[in-house]
């Protein structure tokens, strides 16, 4: 799968150790070939990241770029679905990442890995956000990507399980609406911050905002 704009922002927004207090576990569900991981292990010298990914030409791809990394000491991959692992998995998670399969029941094409990768055959929302409850410690925080339409059809589905912290919606430019959203949720009762971005400006170039955030991956800005 092509890397995108929006993964590569969501990557960018994740905390920390010294921003997020303490965290060393961090788990990736569907990392895809690891652009999350890599982007993580780049920007905390301190954390350990377990990726998880179902289908094996993605976890083998990932691998490779694991490997080639200057952070492959704490990069682990898992060929397995998230609900096999989380049966087996040894300790829980100071941060869980997802950019997770983006289309349920819309139309799917002849490839079933691409369906694999886009749609949510093997990871509904309502799973995933069971599979958080199970694996986050009690201080930890999900992070989750998702397009906007699906903004209200998941804050339904994490009523009375998880609690959002913070929500913030992205737009291409100033006019567009926004098409994706990001959460940050916790197990505890917490006010709600929400803020947006946008990626272009009027001139269509890309905001202050969005390189401030994209300057340490991106070679161009």
């Amino acid at each position: 799968m092509k890397v995108c704009t929006d993964a590569c922002l969501f990557g960018s927004l994740l905390p920390t150790s010294s921003e997020g207090g303490g965290v060393k576990h961090v788990l990736d569900i569907g990392t895809g070939t690891g652009l999350l991981s890599l982007m993580y292990a780049q920007k905390d010298p301190d954390v350990i990241i377990d990726a998880v990914e179902i289908d094996e030409a993605a976890a083998q791809q990932a691998k490779e770029n694991f490997d080639a990394s200057l952070w492959k000491e704490r990069l682990n991959v898992y060929n397995s679905s998230i609900q096999q692992f989380a049966e087996t998995a040894a300790h829980k998670y100071d941060i869980i990442i997802s950019n997770p399969p983006f289309y349920e029941d819309d139309l799917k094409s002849s490839d079933a890995k691409r369906n694999l990768a886009l749609h949510s055959e093997e990871l509904k929302l309502n799973k995933l956000i069971a599979i958080a409850e199970k694996l986050l410690n009690d201080g930890g925080r999900l992070f989750v990507l998702l397009p906007y339409h699906r903004t209200e059809e998941f804050t339904q589905l994490i009523a009375g399980k998880l609690f959002i912290k913070e929500k913030i919606f992205i737009k291409q430019t100033p006019k567009h609406n926004y098409f994706r959203s990001i959460f940050r949720l916790t197990k505890q009762v917490a006010n709600v911050d929400q803020s947006e971005i946008i990626i272009m400006n009027g001139k269509n170039e890309y905001s202050d905002l969005f390189k401030g955030l994209l300057k340490d991956y991106y070679l161009a800005l």
